[in-house]
């Protein structure tokens, strides 16, 4: 079992947004984590994320099947600004039947990670 630094939990227009932060030094422990969440939620409709490593560098953004740059992307965004390393932020999303657009969809997202950062 993996367990992650902070967690939150958030609902956008029925969607439900479950967020995790992890502390990893390597790509194996976030395809862990990544391979942990998606046996956990077997019915998200969506999980998204992105993780950056210092060294060596490493950096990428997952939409999952959201709309390209709104999810990953914002996730991604709240690392770089805080300038954290070694960071991994999941979000797993259940969709609620509204569409939240592509504006929302950054907003959640970047709200989500903003939460676990603070």
């Amino acid at each position: 079992m993996i367990e992650f630094d902070k967690t939150v939990e958030m609902i956008e227009k029925k969607s439900k947004f479950y967020g995790y932060m992890l502390y990893c030094r390597d790509e194996n422990s976030l395809k862990e984590a990544l391979n942990f969440l998606k046996n956990e939620h077997k019915k998200a409709t969506h999980i998204c994320w992105a993780g950056r490593i210092a060294n060596p560098f490493y950096e990428k953004a997952v939409d999952d099947g959201e709309p390209s740059q709104t999810a990953g992307r914002p996730i991604l965004n709240v690392l770089q600004k805080k300038d954290l390393q070694n960071v991994a932020i999941f979000v797993v999303r259940y969709f609620g039947g509204i569409k939240l657009g592509a504006g929302g969809l950054v907003r959640i997202y970047s709200k989500v990670a903003g939460e676990l950062v603070k």
